[in-house]
């Protein structure tokens, strides 16, 4: 069932934020400091390596906060906020089993083949093991799919700002565009990344004030529980309630479709294949930082959904059925009303600070893997080949405008979604499965043949936009909710894919085993044999253990929630 989408007239009217000169004297303090980090990086740029990859030089710590700063963009944290206000404690179920795993694969599995065959992109690894068709599709699939998730950060990032301090929108666009443009224009992914950093502690700084100001307002935990369980269900305050196959529930899924749809194929899609999240890996210094890159970054992610979830489940506490027409809000208000109504000026300010560093965080990290992948493997592969290394930096700023430009334009295309997540699970399901499926299928099955990775691709790319737009949209089969009909898209993508992979490749010819090293699981190349560096034998650095560490964790934080 669709929720109801509010203007932004209707935004700014109720949720204008009482901020003074002490709230904005912090956000310049922060956008001074972001232009300061580009000017600094923009030295160490000097080859298309250092402007793309940062010269795979950084450590491991650096890369881990910022492959988990570019993933909790403020469409995350009000999207998660959303979830939470819409279908309660199910939220957890996107980070423990929808996150967690998956980071864990790509660390401990996928890095060695990314890193070790020395690709600068994901849509190059499906060039060395399939073939230009298959890489030409999966390159404009993903610079699509960036342009898009970059313009829901833009558009979210206007109507927020408009509805909290009461500038235009335009204006909201035109300053984070430009901020965003500078910063990586100047210093390329080194920016982005170091900027990152800087936005990780900020956003933490913006929600740990929300999310205890909210559970004081509230009575604690059990004040919260008591609250939601009254007016709305037993099953709204844990994981599992309700998801029995044939049993209703919010989130209009049961445990299969959350195990499979998000737990596996929509997480393992997004995370193993998403290039905003693999490029910070790629961009560590040796192959054991690189995977522990993502190991690193799940350790936080574990605990952030406490920041997101509750403010959410807050507000559906304070506010009599929030998000419906009567209550007049809608869902992804939940943050900023508690922002209004909780935060003294500033720590207004910094909140403000935190939600924009949030958006440009988000931004960022698809506008660089977008300049990346649009330069490295359309441009010099296909439109103009073999120029010298200065070239392809100087066209790299070129389409980083270009980039930034083609946001503002998609942004709007997000406004028919009342839950921001509800959007950028619908883009995963399209564009991050189908590619999870031909890297999952080509990295483990020899037999796989070139020809097979750009079927299996456009196979489950179809399917899943037909089962999204044909199938629920026209009513032909019933699914109670968004989240519901883009994790059976995702399944349906998926075993299209497959289905399609190996009926290719059993007629055509598989490539030779000599161009597979490397590539599929149980061959090696030597990028994937060097020695660890100095320290990184430590046993506290080893990638199994806080892998498994991490998986461990994460399933022990659903104990609380299971009853």
């Amino acid at each position: 069932m669709q929720t109801p989408t509010y203007g932004p007239t209707h935004l700014a009217a109720e949720l204008r934020l009482p901020t003074n000169w002490l709230d904005y004297t912090i956000l310049a303090i922060y956008f001074l400091v972001v232009l300061g980090i580009g000017f600094a990086a923009r030295r160490s740029v000097k080859t298309s390596l250092d402007f793309f990859l940062s010269g795979r030089s950084l450590p491991a710590w650096i890369t881990g906060l910022a492959f988990i700063s570019a993933n909790l963009a403020a469409t995350e944290i009000l999207g998660m906020a959303a979830n939470s206000a819409q279908y309660g404690a199910y939220t957890v179920h996107w980070y423990w089993i929808g996150a967690i795993p998956a980071m864990v694969f790509l660390g401990l599995v996928m890095m060695p083949f990314y890193y070790g065959s020395k690709v600068r992109s994901v849509p190059e690894f499906l060039l060395l093991r399939f073939d230009r068709a298959a890489h030409l599709l999966s390159s404009i699939l993903f610079a699509f799919a960036a342009i898009l998730i970059a313009g829901v950060n833009l558009y979210a990032l206007a109507i927020v700002v408009e509805a909290l301090l009461g500038w235009p929108q335009w204006v909201a666009i035109v300053v984070a565009g430009a901020f965003v443009l500078a910063y990586i224009t100047l210093g390329g992914l080194s920016s982005a990344i170091y900027n990152e950093v800087l936005q990780f502690f900020v956003i933490l700084a913006a929600l740990i004030p929300i999310t205890i100001l909210g559970l004081k307002k509230v009575g604690g935990w059990g004040g919260l529980t008591d609250k939601l369980t009254a007016t709305h269900g037993a099953d709204f305050t844990t994981a599992w309630g309700g998801t029995g196959i044939g049993h209703a529930n919010p989130l209009g899924a049961n445990w299969l479709t959350i195990v499979l749809g998000l737990g596996f194929v929509l997480s393992f899609g997004y995370w193993t294949t998403n290039f905003a999240e693999v490029q910070r890996a790629l961009s560590a210094k040796n192959l054991s930082a690189g995977q522990r890159t993502p190991l690193i970054a799940a350790y936080p992610k574990i605990f952030i959904v406490f920041l997101v979830m509750i403010p959410g489940l807050v507000a559906a506490a304070i506010v009599p059925k929030f998000g419906t027409t009567g209550s007049g809000y809608q869902y992804n208000d939940a943050i900023p009303y508690l922002m209004q109504e909780l935060l003294p000026n500033g720590v207004l300010g910094i909140a403000v600070t935190g939600l924009l560093a949030a958006f440009m965080a988000g931004m960022a990290a698809n506008v660089s893997s977008f300049n990346t992948v649009f330069t490295t493997d359309i441009w010099a592969k296909y439109v103009v080949r073999g120029r010298e290394d200065a070239y392809y930096v100087r066209f790299g700023r070129l389409i980083t405008a270009i980039g930034v430009a083609a946001s503002v334009g998609t942004a709007f295309l997000a406004s028919s979604f009342s839950n921001i997540m509800s959007y950028l699970q619908t883009l995963f399901s399209f564009f991050n499965v189908p590619m999870f499926v031909v890297f999952i299928v080509g990295m483990f099955w020899k037999r796989a043949s070139a020809k097979s990775g750009f079927w299996g691709l456009l196979a489950g790319t179809v399917t899943a936009m037909i089962n999204y737009f044909v199938f629920y949209k026209k009513g032909i089969i019933s699914i109670p909710s968004d989240q519901g009909a883009n994790f059976v898209s995702a399944i349906a993508g998926f075993v299209a894919g497959a289905v399609v992979m190996v009926a290719v490749s059993l007629f055509t010819r598989p490539k030779p085993a000599q161009e597979l090293q490397g590539l599929v699981y149980g061959t090696r190349s030597p990028g994937m044999s060097e020695p660890p560096a100095e320290g990184d034998d430590a046993w506290y650095r080893k990638p199994a253990l806080l892998g498994w560490g991490a998986v461990v964790l994460a399933a022990a934080c659903y104990i609380p929630f299971s009853f």
